[in-house]
């Protein structure tokens, strides 16, 4: 078999992977104005800073919003379109052996797809993502950079601006820990500084997706989700969904290539298929 390309096309950035046998090939992430040149630019830039010919590519996988801006074969190659919901219960499902188990697909909204065994479903979203993220910071921090933010948001304190249990109460109640949040900004004021408001918007995106993540699995076995998507990529993950876990008795999972693992699925469909 020849690799195989997935392409994850969004809006404005593409993300790019190649599957050459059993091996993960250099994930590549590329931002443009628009889907087309994002997906053109990003498999240009793939191929040559691969030394890849087009002769070597066997398939090419597309998913995502922007692939409905794609209706002919990309270079000549063999090109098809794998629902975005599939792609992200393949690629999440090929990063660990665990049978049942909950893909939170954290865009710039949220998806949640379900997986028992082979069975890949989904079963609903939110609204709320790195879109969310995005524009709230564009209004209190004059930013929409995700790098920037998370560096502003390292000096913050997310306790100068939400609400903890601990604040209404001096002892912790039934399930739940005197840190845990009460209220998501129940405590921000004007003099709120920009360090600790940064903080708590990513608390709040993180916090909220997170837990609907939990809800979703209400009056079920599942306990693992498996969180993919840009969103992983801020170091905040490691602070509140660790502590999620304590409080719900649950188990969130970041795996290696996180925010690649659309794309991977893409590719996954059609190595899957093919078996």
């Amino acid at each position: 078999m020849g690799i195989v390309i997935g392409i994850d096309v969004g809006g404005s950035t593409t993300k790019i992977v190649g599957i050459n046998g059993e091996q993960i090939q250099s994930p590549m992430f590329i931002t443009a104005t628009d889907p087309v040149t994002s997906l053109f630019g990003a498999f240009g830039k793939y191929i040559y800073d691969n030394g890849i010919q087009l002769s070597d590519i066997e398939q090419v996988m597309l998913t995502g919003v922007g692939s409905a801006f794609v209706d002919s074969p990309l270079y000549g190659l063999p090109t098809s379109k794998v629902d975005e919901f599939l792609a992200n219960g393949l690629g999440a499902r090929h990063a660990t052996d665990i049978d049942q188990l909950i893909v939170v697909s954290m865009g710039t909204g949220t998806s949640f797809v379900r997986i028992d065994g082979e069975k890949i479903e989904h079963i609903g979203g939110m609204a709320i993502g790195g879109g969310t993220l995005q524009g709230l910071s564009r209004l209190l921090l004059k930013t929409h950079d995700f790098r920037q933010i998370a560096a502003i948001a390292e000096k913050g304190d997310v306790t100068r601006v939400n609400l903890q249990i601990g604040d209404i109460c001096n002892r912790p109640l039934p399930d739940l820990p005197v840190h845990a949040t009460a209220s998501l900004f129940g405590k921000a004021d004007s003099n709120a500084s920009q360090e600790d408001i940064a903080k708590g918007i990513i608390y709040m995106v993180l916090q909220t997706i997170g837990g609907a993540a939990v809800l979703s699995a209400f009056n079920s076995p599942i306990k693992d989700f498996v969180l993919i998507g840009n969103l992983t990529k801020f170091p905040q993950c490691h602070e509140v969904f660790p502590n999620m876990e304590k409080i719900y008795g649950v188990r969130f999972h970041i795996p290696q290539y996180a925010e690649y693992r659309t794309a991977i699925g893409a590719a996954l469909a059609y190595i899957k298929k093919e078996k």
